[in-house]
């Protein structure tokens, strides 16, 4: 009979640890995605303001959305390498607003938010 009991507290504690990580592992997936929606959202508002020629206002938010991007790349292999190309565009963009180029900071900030979505993230 002690026997069943160990047998039964065994299965009880690896359905408890079981069920912790996939809490935990929600967790994570939760905010990845959410750096990738902010990633996204920032992205699209420095692409916007790169169009109408904001320059500052288009800098500013790409480099927020770069914040972003480089944490939700840090989450999955599989987004990592989409955010990575994210991140190099952002960077463009930024780099182009810096400079004043309005248009050409939308171009990059458009296309960090093409590989955002491939991320699937």
């Amino acid at each position: 009979m002690k026997k069943g009991v160990i047998v039964m507290r065994a299965i009880s504690a690896t359905i408890a640890a079981g069920t912790l990580v996939l809490f935990m592992s929600t967790q994570v997936w939760a905010t990845d995605a959410g750096h990738t929606s902010e990633a996204m959202e920032h992205a699209g508002k420095s692409q916007a303001h790169g169009e109408m020629g904001h320059a500052k206002e288009a800098l500013q938010h790409a480099k927020d959305s770069l914040t972003h991007a480089k944490e939700a790349g840090k989450g999955h292999a599989d987004a990592h390498k989409h955010m990575d190309e994210a991140v190099k565009h952002l960077e463009e963009a930024i780099k182009h607003a810096e400079m004043g180029h309005g248009a050409e900071s939308a171009k990059h900030s458009e296309e960090a938010m093409k590989h955002m979505r491939e991320s699937k993230h």
